[in-house]
Parts: C-alpha cells; sequence; structure tokens
C-alpha cells in the first residue's frame, strides 16, 4: 500500500511504516497525516502482523512538521486541522497493538521526534542527532513533545531540548534514555528486523496484554485499554455465553459464575 508519502510493506509477521517523501527529509504535511492515518487502518486489517518498523527513507528519518504547510494557517487552524489531527494520528500510532521499533536512520527533529516517541523502541545510527527545535522558530512542540516525551523519557531531557536548545547525538540520546540502541550508520534497519523477528516469535496475546498494561501504568491510554482487557477476559467466561444464549433464546439466564 503506498499513500501520499508514506508506503507500508509487510515482511512476515512485521509491517515497515515508510515515511517516503525523501526530497523533503520527510517532513510532515496534512496529506501525510491522513496517510498515515489509512497506512495504521491497513495494518490493523493484518491479523498475522505482530511488530511494526518505523522508518524514513532518504537521508533524513523525519523533518518533522512542514512549515510551509502550517505557517499560513490562522490560529484556529493551526490549532484545530493541524495540532489536534496530528495528535489524533500520533495517539493512534502510540496505542497501535503491534510493539513498534522506530528506525532513526537519519536526524529527527521537532515533530520527527515526536513521531518516534510514539513507538516502543528506537534504534538510532550512529551519526543521528535528535532535538525539539520549535522555539528557535517561536513555536512550541505541539504533537505531545510536552507530554508524551515527558512521560517517556522525563521532564529535565525534554526541557534541555525544548527551551535550552539541547540537540543530542546518538550516544547522547542512548545515555538520556531517548533512544534504546545505538548501531553504526547503514545498520539501523537490519539491527531493528531482527528486533522485531524476536518480538514476533512470543506470544502474541501475551505481548499484546503487556503492552496494554505498561499503556496504562505511563498514562498513555486507560479507559479504553482497560475496558478491552476487561472485555477480552468477560468474553471468554461461560456467564457472558450464557448471557448471549438466553438472550437469543428471549429467556432469563441462568449464570453460573464460571
Amino acid at each position: 500500500m503506498e499513500g501520499h508519502g508514506v508506503r507500508v510493506e509487510a515482511d512476515g509477521h512485521v509491517a515497515r511504516l515508510v515515511l517516503a517523501r525523501p526530497a523533503k527529509l520527510n517532513a510532515l504535511d496534512l496529506d501525510m497525516l491522513a496517510a498515515l492515518d489509512a497506512a495504521l487502518d491497513a495494518i490493523d486489517a493484518e491479523a498475522a502482523l505482530a511488530a511494526m518498523l518505523i522508518l524514513g527513507e532518504g537521508r533524513g528519518f523525519c523533518a518533522g512538521g512542514d512549515i510551509t504547510a502550517w505557517s499560513g494557517m490562522t490560529p484556529a487552524a493551526f490549532a484545530e486541522d493541524w495540532v489536534r489531527r496530528g495528535h489524533r494520528v500520533f495517539d493512534r500510532l502510540a496505542r497501535s497493538r503491534l510493539p513498534t521499533i522506530a528506525v532513526l536512520d537519519g536526524h529527527a527533529l521537532g515533530g520527527g521526534l515526536e513521531f518516534a516517541a510514539c513507538a516502543d523502541f528506537r534504534v538510532a545510527e550512529r551519526h543521528i542527532k535528535v532535538g525539539l527545535p520549535e522555539t528557535s522558530i517561536g513555536v512550541v512542540p505541539g504533537w505531545s513533545g510536552t507530554q508524551r516525551a515527558v512521560r517517556r523519557f522525563g521532564a529535565q531531557i525534554v526541557r534541555r531540548m525544548a527551551i535550552g536548545g539541547d540537540v543530542l547525538t546518538a550516544d547522547e540520546a542512548l545515555a538520556a534514555g531517548l533512544v534504546d540502541r545505538v548501531v553504526d550508520t547503514g545498520s539501523g534497519a537490519v539491527a531493528a528486523t531482527q528486533w522485531a523477528e524476536r518480538i514476533a516469535a512470543r506470544s502474541p496475546a501475551a505481548t499484546r496484554v503487556a503492552k496494554a498494561l505498561l499503556s496504562i501504568a505511563e498514562g498513555e491510554e486507560t479507559a479504553g485499554a482497560a475496558e478491552a482487557l476487561a472485555s477480552a477476559f468477560i468474553a471468554t467466561t461461560a456467564d457472558c455465553a450464557e448471557g448471549v444464549e438466553s438472550f437469543r433464546a428471549k429467556r432469563p439466564p441462568a449464570f453460573t459464575g464460571a
């Protein structure tokens, strides 16, 4: 599947979500956000998938939001059509049932780092840099760079990037907990694929539940994840089967608690 600047590939049980706008260093615009939403629909529809990689095509992983895409918006449109729409897509990625690994084979700045933060894991090639440079052009991180990033990485390192202007090398990002592994330049996709295949070999059901529980603990998702887990459990019970059958038969249920 391929949309505007986004491509989905599958290799066995591993999905590959590719940002494919290399001429713009994979900077995101509204069409790409819509394409990402459609790509996640396609990935969700494939029950056999057990892990997902996020990659950038060309020299950059993701240069963030395309300034030309939002700079002419009214303040109201900027808030609603840009920031909130980006949040919806990023939240959906962060809450995917699949364990997700972002392959930082190029710089991840601003919205690019916010996008990478949606993944469960980040593999960085040694030459890359990460940062949140938004305040240098008079804006603030808008796609959860002050929210999800703080929950996942801690407030102080985000403060150093968003306010202090720090841009971190891959090794500095590893020491700060922003990335999980640093590998040689050119080997990120291979290392991440091997990791994804090891994840895919584990129990998909147990992995999904573990990810949901971690999302609840982290505050990434609470009500939806809790009710989904509870519903999955209750659907296995004899009481559920009896309740559905008695409704269909138009008779009082005979619950046993089994």
